[in-house]
């Protein structure tokens, strides 16, 4: 029998008195597991958070009724299945929706650095995209819908794999995995940042099921970053849609309100509000297929495809950041000659100097660099890169100090428009006067030692006396 609370203080107070027999048994007695009462249903009801039942929502039923989808069991449990088939291309400007044949290795690897076999076969891809009860991540966002896509009889193939409430989730998770088995190179839109490292948490929490492990992971969001984002601004799936596939989705839920109106049905709302997220999944992985086309027709065959400046550009940083110089230089060559913007045309000359710098062409790489100079990151750079050129392979140290002297001027006129941050105006003065510095000597010392030419005349008598002298004196 255990003592009260007093007498067990009164105990451990006062550590030199000897223990008792009832005292060991009451320590024997706190380290075992305490026996709780049974959980009734009142309780239950209070535990358990909003949002949260373990039973299934009211409109489960109906909302199975109203997508016309099925139920699909595996060791796990069950959770809902959607399946469409769509045979339209997403856009005007779209030539179909899969590619035909086994893709160009050199179109790959401009977006996998790292190609493994399976990626030249569009029959192993996997378009994915998740919907989640949240956009924060963290342990508390789980994907409720994840919708997966193929390429299948000329058309896309869309399977979606729906939570009634959250215990379904292992057995979604099972199924994606066996999807992702049969077509192991996963395509996404932002999925490398968002969906599949939340999928990868929610496998490792299940502490059940093993992730599975793609072979390849190429996520279409950072290339259209470089074809279309100073075209367009913003490059969300919707935007590309519209602007670049010339494809209108029309009405469509609002993406921060998806989290609520899945919490709503959990809560016993009406189911209806649901028909429009897995749309909304649907029209994704269409668009997501439809860019990705988009995308592989302008790497292969931009000289009929890349019609638009900003395109070429993009295309041109692409191959750049890939190490495809050759083919760099020609599309930047290929969009400075097609009128860009002017914020474009000059990062497109810069890139285009330092390419032909590389290659050894310092004269066209002078060329655009005497066209960039001013007071902005890129002018200031071509004043460097010119005092460079004239200093080591010119050998004219006096012209390098005054190009330096020159984009100091740059700099304080810089200073005083705010063109350059602070950091940046600091650091680029520091650069200019360390060059200046040493430059000074070298070119004064050039300016007092330079030789007078000698006439071609006969020398008179002072000059051979003046030149015996000067043997004499040597």
């Amino acid at each position: 029998m255990l003592r009260s609370p007093f007498c067990v203080s009164f105990v451990l107070m006062n550590k030199n008195a000897p223990m008792t027999p009832v005292d060991r048994l009451a320590r024997i007695k706190a380290l075992q597991p305490i026996r709780r009462r049974p959980v009734t249903a009142s309780v239950v009801e209070c535990d358990v958070p909003p949002g949260f039942s373990p039973e299934k929502p009211a409109g489960a039923e109906r909302l199975a009724e109203i997508l016309g989808a099925q139920l699909q069991h595996n060791s796990f449990g069950e959770h809902l299945v959607l399946r469409r088939w769509f045979s339209e291309p997403v856009g005007a400007e779209v030539v179909g929706v899969q590619p035909s044949g086994i893709l160009d290795a050199s179109v790959l690897r401009l977006l996998l650095p790292i190609l493994p076999s399976c990626a030249d076969d569009p029959q192993n891809w996997l378009f994915i995209d998740t919907e989640t009860t949240g956009l924060a991540g963290g342990t508390g966002t789980y994907p409720f819908l994840i919708g997966v896509a193929w390429w299948d009889a000329g058309g896309l193939e869309i399977e979606q794999f729906f939570m009634r409430e959250q215990s379904e989730e292992h057995s979604v998770l099972v199924t994606l995995a066996e999807r992702i088995a049969k077509r192991s190179v996963i395509v996404s839109f932002n999925g490398k940042s968002f969906d599949w490292p939340l999928l990868e948490k929610r496998y490792r929490m299940t502490r059940a099921i093993d992730p599975p492990v793609p072979r390849a992971h190429i996520d279409f969001l950072y290339p259209a970053r470089h074809l279309w984002r100073l075209r367009l601004g913003s490059v969300r799936l919707a935007e590309l849609e519209r602007h670049i596939l010339g494809w209108n989705r029309g009405a469509d839920v609002i993406s921060e309100l998806i989290p609520q109106l899945y919490f709503d049905y959990l809560r016993g709302g009406p189911p209806e509000p649901l028909s429009a997220i897995f749309l909304h999944n649907q029209m994704d992985l269409r668009g997501l297929a439809g860019v990705a086309t988009r995308v592989l027709g302008l790497l292969e065959d931009s000289e009929t495809l890349g019609r638009d400046p900003l395109e070429l550009f993009g295309l041109s940083r692409i191959c750049e950041r890939r190490g495809e110089a050759a083919r760099a230089r020609n599309l930047y060559e290929r969009s400075i000659a097609s009128a860009l913007p002017p914020r474009a045309d000059r990062l497109a000359r810069r890139s285009l100097a330092r390419l032909a710098k590389r290659d050894g062409d310092h004269t066209r790489a002078c060329q655009l660099w005497e066209q960039l100079l001013d007071g902005s990151k890129e002018g200031l750079e071509a004043y460097e890169q010119l005092a460079i050129y004239y200093e080591h392979r010119l050998r004219r140290p006096n012209h390098a100090a005054t190009l330096v002297r020159k984009a100091l001027a740059e700099l304080r006129r810089a200073s005083l428009s705010g063109i350059l941050a602070p950091s940046a105006l600091k650091a680029w003065r520091l650069r200019f006067q360390r060059r200046l510095a040493r430059l000074e000597p070298r070119a004064s010392g050039i300016l007092l030692d330079t030789p007078e030419p000698e006439s071609k005349a006969a020398p008179a008598e002072s000059n051979r006396e003046g030149k015996i002298c000067q043997n004499r004196i040597a």
